[in-house]
């Protein structure tokens, strides 16, 4: 085993990084060691790989150290190079989980120095969950354990931390413009996300090749670095992009290997979710004006002054650069405590001890302040929240934990879900429903992407979550098909955006927290209204009244393309739509997903309880059918039968108040759209009239992806039957393994092979760039999600809308005149469009329950039943 590792640590630091942490094998060999070590091994070394290289939490690897730690403890293990002591003291390091029941046991003990040291370790240990029930027990007739819950009570976990400094010198690395969460950890490496330090190599690859470089060179200066631009972490939810940040920046964190906290982050604008994610990371984010900042230069900040200096020794040292509030009012709390979730978690225990002691709050927190009663009603999302929270709503700025009624996890952020739950010793699911897909790895698998597939199902399933298949199609495709009206939830995967209820996106941290306890932290944002009126106009279609969104808010001033002082109204807020109520939730979803780009905090749709009463009675069946393929956890997927089945018996729901307040309001006449809608390379906010950039030559088509739905393929396959070869190379791609299966059995796949076009498994395909990628600096049309530099391909220009503008653009090899189009889809789209645009009803399509079954009819009724 020392071989194989010394030979993977040579490769390793050659990358300049250090070795992957033990895994369960390895650890079991090296206790081994430590109990009979080798006279030619380096005792220090060993002991190195077991306080320093083995991960914490509910690892397999950390289950076999806590078993090993506890047996020398107890003395039922002997070792040489660790006593009982320093067993109990490493203990008391590996964060919660495992640890936990060991240390209570040595509270016991008859010997002072060992109960001593586990005291002292649990007090410093907060994921201890249902097991705080046993030492208050035992605190009853225990010295140790008395000491332990008054230590809780005090919150001595948190005074023992180094409070946020009144004034932090750093070093700039500045990215001018922006910087997306592409940008920061490519798509293309997708599969080395856990592995922090190997992916933390490709940042900025494209975007700075010599951004690294330029880091490692301005650390000479002998100060921390600060990462600064314009905007900062647009884009996908991936924690992975923070991880990079701060492996590049931050600090070690003991006892965790590979994973590095703190760290600055400056921007003009910085996007929600990387915000949250760098606040859970213990990141210090800061959004103020950044333009007298470059790289280079040696800065003090002042947190609590809220100020930015040119610093001591520089040229005009003293100068003020910039100034900010510092957001939120937790923050140094949160810096304090490592992350916004340890000091979550640590807060709920000490006022959870504090309540069983008949204690007051304790008043060592920053508690999260309330807004002033409004003399305003509540919109639609903080009526959601507020449900979720028990209240009637929630007003802006207000802190809350919402209920998580639905999470979602994806796979290539869900390996880093895993192991953030493993750190939370997360052993259970306490949100009703966890779902888990492969749709980002399915058709182009790497190994490494083979064993998560094998792997991660069984790890969710445990648990009580719902696991996917590889062919199944999309996350959102299929999360959506579980909801629940006007319930709150989050995803690991920025286009978690529910068209039915409301969810916040987030990185994986937030997520692994969210599932595991049940709830997320939020503060309430603000809401811009988005209200329609009138109808589609001939030819016009839904995407195009999502990229009429941002159109519109440009023509008023309140969005911007340029980034250096960029405006955007919809930043960090929700997003509410009216005026469509009679959409299908298939339709919806295209409105409330393309949220993301706009950089919203999250979204809501005003639907009737007609269409919602529909869905869910579709999605009954699909449910069922996943209860009779095999699917687990069944005991989930039946929960959430029933919970549909209760909500169709008493429907309800919640719509804004006629006197609620928003930050904006943004008014859209469909009437006066007459012609389609287009972003344009290479930023989604770039949009355009179709007139303006008729005539563009286009390679490569893309349709697919979560904007997608059956009704798009029967237009698009209706607009090239008959027509011949394709002029472009057409990719195709369809959402779900149901969408694929009735394509097929319309005939609407011959279609799209008879014309060339290039038939994809159900899933994303192109549209993250991890998998296939078009040609290098084509131009190509796409209905994918966003547009970013090198997303889809390298140098590729990329304009997104619809499905329908899409295959005229692959049948004529460039983007047509108004005319052209209108004139294609009116003769092929507009007399059929009752038989095209149909939905996927599962309830109406027979015997699908049937379809695939592989458990008895009596198995599926017990499951139900139970």
């Amino acid at each position: 085993m020392l071989k194989d590792y010394l030979s993977h640590v040579a490769e390793r630091e050659a990358l300049g990084i250090p070795p992957l942490p033990l895994d369960a094998k390895q650890t079991q060999v090296l206790t081994e060691l430590l109990e009979k070590p080798d006279q030619g091994i380096d005792q220090n070394f060993l002991l190195d790989l077991l306080v320093n290289r083995i991960p914490p939490g509910v690892d397999q690897a950390s289950y076999v150290k806590a078993t090993w730690l506890s047996s020398i403890a107890q003395e039922e293990s002997k070792s040489p190079l660790v006593n009982p002591l320093k067993a109990t003291e490493l203990l008391g390091t590996m964060i919660g989980g495992y640890n936990v029941a060991a240390l209570i046991e040595i509270l016991k003990s008859n010997n002072k120095e060992l109960a001593t040291s586990a005291c002292n370790a649990l007090s410093n240990t907060l994921l201890v969950y249902d097991a705080l029930n046993d030492i208050l027990e035992l605190a009853k007739t225990n010295i140790y354990a008395k000491k332990v819950i008054n230590s809780w009570s005090n919150g001595e976990w948190f005074t023992n931390k180094q409070p946020l400094a009144q004034e932090i010198t750093v070093t700039v690395f500045k990215v001018e413009g922006e910087t997306n969460t592409d940008d920061l950890s490519p798509a293309t490496h997708a599969t080395t996300r856990p592995d922090i330090p190997l992916h933390a190599l490709a940042m900025l690859e494209t975007r700075d090749p010599n951004g690294l470089r330029t880091i490692e060179e301005l650390k000479k200066k002998g100060y921390p670095i600060a990462y600064v631009g314009d905007v900062v972490g647009t884009g996908s939810s991936r924690k992975s992009a923070i991880n990079s940040v701060l492996w590049h920046t931050g600090q070690d964190i003991p006892y965790v290997p590979n994973k590095r906290g703190s760290g600055v982050v400056i921007g003009g604008k910085i996007a929600p979710i990387f915000f949250n994610t760098a606040e859970d990371s213990g990141a210090l984010p800061i959004e103020c004006d950044v333009s007298n900042l470059k790289t280079g230069d040696v800065i003090t900040i002042f947190p609590y002054k809220g100020e930015v200096r040119r610093s001591k020794n520089e040229t005009n040292s003293g100068e003020l650069l910039s100034k900010f509030d510092l957001k939120p009012q937790t923050i140094t709390d949160e810096v304090r405590a490592g992350g916004r979730i340890p000091l979550m978690i640590g807060r709920a225990l000490t006022d959870k001890v504090r309540t069983k002691l008949k204690l007051p709050p304790s008043t060592l927190f920053i508690r999260p302040g309330q807004p002033p009663a409004s003399k305003y009603g509540f919109t639609q999302a903080q009526k959601m929240v507020g449900k979720a929270c028990g209240l009637e709503g929630v007003l802006p700025g207000a802190s809350c934990e919402p209920i998580m009624t639905t999470v979602g996890s994806q796979d290539t952020t869900g390996p880093m879900t895993r192991d953030e739950m493993k750190e939370l010793a997360c052993l259970g699911f306490s949100a009703d429903l966890v779902m888990q897909s492969f749709c980002h790895t399915a058709a182009y698998p790497k190994p490494v992407d083979i064993k998560t597939q094998k792997e991660l199902p069984d790890f969710f399933a445990e648990r009580g979550g719902i696991a996917l298949k590889p062919g199944d199609g999309i996350i959102h495709s299929w999360l959506n098909r579980m909801l629940l009206p006007d319930t709150v939830g989050t995803g690991g995967d920025s286009h978690t955006r529910f068209p039915l209820g409301i969810s916040f996106p987030g990185g994986s941290g937030v997520v692994a927290f969210a599932a595991a306890i049940g709830s997320m932290p939020l503060d309430m944002p603000e809401s811009v209204l988005v209200r329609f009126t009138g109808s589609l106009q001939t030819g016009v279609t839904l995407r195009d009244v999502v990229n009429a969104i941002p159109w519109m808010a440009i023509q008023q001033g309140l969005l911007t393309v340029a980034k250096a002082n960029k405006v955007n109204v919809f930043n960090g807020k929700i997003l509410e739509i009216e005026g469509l109520p009679n959409l299908k939730l298939e339709q919806a979803f295209e409105l409330t997903d393309a949220s993301a780009e706009r950089s919203c905090a999250g979204c809501t749709i005003q639907l009737s309880e007609s269409t919602i009463s529909e869905y869910l009675k579709s999605n009954i069946v699909l449910l069922k059918n996943m209860i009779a393929r095999g699917y687990q956890d069944s005991r989930t997927i039946s929960r959430r039968i029933k919970e549909m089945e209760y909500w169709l018996k008493k429907p309800n729901l919640l719509s804004a108040d006629s006197n609620a307040q928003y930050s904006e309001t943004i008014e859209i006449d469909l009437n006066e759209l007459k012609e389609p809608v287009l972003a344009c390379p290479n930023d989604p906010d770039n949009v355009k009239l179709l007139s303006e950039v008729a005539g563009t030559p286009i390679q490569e088509v893309f349709i697919g992806s979560c904007m997608t739905n059956i009704g798009h393929y029967r237009a698009a396959a209706k607009i090239l039957e008959g027509e011949g070869k394709i002029s472009a190379r057409l990719w195709v791609c369809p959402p779900t393994r149901m969408d694929e299966e009735i394509l097929k059995k319309e005939g609407y796949y011959e279609i799209f092979e008879k014309a060339g076009s290039r038939m994809e498994m159900p899933g994303c395909s192109l549209c993250m760039g991890n998998q296939a990628r078009v040609e290098d600096n084509s131009t190509v049309f796409s209905t994918s999600t966003r547009n970013f530099n090198n997303r889809l391909g390298k140098g590729a220009q990329v304009f997104l809308g619809s499905a329908e503008l899409a295959a005229v653009c692959a049948l004529l090899g460039h983007i047509p005149t108004t005319d052209e189009y209108l004139a294609i889809a009116s003769k092929k789209v507009s007399p059929i469009t009752d038989e095209i645009y149909r939905y996927l009803n599962f309830n109406e399509i027979p015997n699908f329950i049937e379809d695939g079954r592989v458990i008895t009819k009596e198995e599926e009724a017990s499951i139900l039943q139970t």
